[in-house]
């Protein structure tokens, strides 16, 4: 496949020699860089993840990469990209299902735009170089739009990028970027000797005495064993319908896991890629899909059986599990993917925010993209999340912190008490049972 060069669009100028130059190339023309090797090593997704991918998931999603060159032509950084259609309203399920009613069987693609997304497709979003990357982010804000505008994009996003690069990220506000909040990512310290250690300083004592409630009734159903592997192809057609489950019960979806990707990633990635499956009487009834990177452990897809999940209990089953294993192999924190985030508070997370950078390619129209995009962002919707703790830290310092009010009195309502929270708990549980 031929090297696409970026080409600068009727009356612009080409970079003057000495500065820094973006190329747009595909995965093939990757072979020939050496700096690919080498990228993302300090992330637990390195280039080998950002390959499979591409030829796994997603095939209606076009994969391309910014390759950022310095003075010198040295490459600085190589940055995954794709292109795909994106619907505005995903994320807030009420809007979008008006906007189907009212508007769009006459105007099929209201809010449906060929979007440029940098980042990752299944996962949040690095750069190469890391949160301190060198890049110079006014050539690649540049580059960025004129391939949008050669590739009839008309939205520019950066996908997902940890608060840690707001940072280096802050100069893409000044090219017309508004930064927004996506669904964070979550983590729970894993510093206690073992698993009863950690209910007992970890949770509240009425969240103890519910996950023992629930661990006793499991108990006294046929035993389920837990094993770990780091190649899932041999029981690939038990475990995979377990995640189209999942999937299906999910009212947000981006990527779907393909059979192909999850037997080529212990394969690809086996020094990284954990898998962990629950049989009962021999029959897979979950398995999660995991990844190890220093000193955390990261969950990172889920299958379940609900034939019988809810009656096993079998996501806090699993979450005990892996809580234990990894406590024993010295890991220090569990990170997961975001979502289903009301047992995530009852058990002890914390939230790790994860920012979205938007623009449009018309000047004119970012301006009204920048107002509309706080009214529609999708976590402003999900009131679980303003229980957390942490939850400010998804707004940048010095941003406007949205904040549930009466629908009595329109005042700001008090964070929910720890009695409250259990109470969730509970809600959670039952509402899962109603659900089947």
């Amino acid at each position: 496949m031929p090297k696409l060069k970026l080409i600068a669009p009727p009356g612009a100028s080409r970079p003057a020699a000495g500065t820094p130059r973006v190329d747009i190339v595909t995965r093939t023309d990757l072979a020939r860089e050496p700096h690919w090797p080498r990228a993302f090593t300090h992330q637990r997704k390195d280039h080998r993840y950002y390959e499979l991918i591409d030829r796994t998931l997603c095939p209606d999603f076009a994969y391309r990469y910014f390759v950022i060159r310095d003075e010198a032509a040295q490459v600085r950084a190589i940055q995954p990209f794709f292109l795909l259609d994106q619907d505005l309203l995903a994320g807030v399920p009420k809007l979008s299902r008006m906007a189907d009613r009212l508007v769009r069987r006459w105007w099929p693609r209201f809010l449906q735009l060929r979007t440029l997304m940098v980042g990752c497709s299944a996962g949040e979003g690095h750069l190469n170089a890391g949160p301190n990357a060198r890049i110079d982010l006014d050539a690649f804000a540049k580059a960025a739009r004129d391939y949008a505008i050669k590739a009839g994009a008309r939205l520019i996003v950066m996908k997902e990028f940890p608060a840690e690069y707001r940072e280096s990220l802050a100069p893409l506000l000044r090219h017309g970027y508004t930064r927004i909040p996506s669904f964070p990512m979550v983590s729970l310290d894993l510093r206690y000797a073992d698993f009863e250690d950690y209910l007992r300083r970890g949770v509240s004592a009425k969240i103890r005495s519910e996950l023992r409630r629930k661990f006793r009734a499991t108990d006294k159903c046929a035993p389920i064993e837990m094993s770990v592997t780091r190649d899932i192809s041999p029981i690939i057609d038990e475990v995979y319908p377990l995640y189209l489950q999942v999937f299906a019960r999910s009212t947000l979806h981006f990527e779907k896991l393909t059979r192909e990707f999850l037997c080529e990633l212990g394969r690809v990635m086996p020094d990284k890629v954990r898998f962990f499956v629950w049989r009962q009487s021999g029959k897979p009834v979950a398995f999660s899909v995991s990844m190890a990177h220093g000193d955390a452990i990261y969950n990172e897809y889920l299958g379940l059986d609900y034939d019988v999940a809810l009656k096993l209990h079998l996501y806090y089953f699993a979450f005990r599990d892996i809580a234990s294993w990894a406590i024993a192999n010295g890991y220090k924190r569990w990170v997961s993917t975001g979502l289903s985030y009301e047992p995530k508070l009852q058990l002890g997370f914390r939230l790790v925010p994860l920012d979205l950078y938007v623009r449009h390619t018309s000047a004119a129209l970012n301006v009204l993209l920048g107002w509309l995009l706080p009214l529609i962002e999708p976590t402003r919707h999900d009131k679980t999340l303003r229980k957390f703790a942490n939850y400010d830290e998804m707004w940048p310092a010095g941003a406007p912190v949205p904040q549930e009010r009466s629908p009595a009195t329109g005042q700001p309502q008090p964070r929910a008490s720890s009695t409250a929270r259990s109470e969730i708990f509970d809600q959670a549980d039952t509402r899962s049972r109603k659900a089947t």
